[in-house]
């Protein structure tokens, strides 16, 4: 069963890349969505040379990556869910890339935990590019204003943006707001498009692509 599995997720990784590799020139990056998958799933991914991670939550991440950091060189984590301003120190001290900055308290609080922790992981800006009142980011009019604030109030440096767009509309349209909000602020990392749209979203421009489903399979048969 664990041969079938690592073959499985070696080959579906295999195809991703190929998919991502003919949809735009460069191929954005491949984070490994790994929230809620099993030991056997993250084992059989690293085998296969995955290196790049995307976690929802803080305490999640802990237990899958804390112990395999040191025997796994090359992790780059990156955090793609909600986080609460209070979790800022555990969340700087463990990832590579926080892809949620959506709010000004959060921006402060990050910016602590950095001159705290002596770690400065890379920033993305969360937009909400459909303006659903239950999803977090900020809206995309705000985007400019939590900008400036980051930069010029928190001292940080945000590289990029990132969105999930709304579940019952074409995901195109969102992509391509993204990328223009991101040229017009002259940042250049897109992180859009999931297992259901990467090719989609790659030929939009994505610089990062986050894969859960369709790299690991459907959670319950693996």
């Amino acid at each position: 069963m664990t041969d079938n599995l690592n073959q499985d997720i070696a080959n579906r990784r295999v195809a991703i890349l190929a998919a991502l590799a003919a949809a735009h020139d460069p191929a954005p990056e491949l984070i490994a969505v790994s929230k809620s998958q099993p030991d056997e799933a993250i084992e059989a991914i690293l085998a296969a040379g995955q290196r790049v991670f995307g976690e929802n939550r803080v305490q999640e991440a802990q237990q899958h990556w804390d112990h395999r950091r040191l025997s796994h060189p090359g992790l780059i984590l990156h955090l793609i869910g909600p986080l609460q301003s209070n979790k800022a120190a555990d969340a700087v001290r463990l990832f590579d890339v926080i892809q949620t900055l959506d709010r000004e308290k959060l921006a402060g609080a990050l910016a602590d935990a950095m001159e705290k922790e002596g770690r400065r992981p890379k920033l993305f800006i969360q937009v909400n590019t459909g303006e659903e009142p239950q999803k977090a980011g900020v809206f995309p009019s705000k985007v400019g204003y939590l900008l400036r604030y980051a930069r010029e109030e928190a001292g940080l440096a945000v590289e990029g943006l990132m969105c999930i767009p709304p579940v019952d509309e074409p995901a195109g349209p969102h992509f391509a707001l993204l990328k223009k909000i991101a040229h017009d602020y002259g940042l250049l990392s897109l992180s859009m498009g999931m297992s259901g749209d990467y090719e989609l979203a790659a030929r939009y421009g994505a610089t990062h692509v986050r894969v859960g489903t369709a790299l690991f399979g459907d959670r319950a048969k693996a």
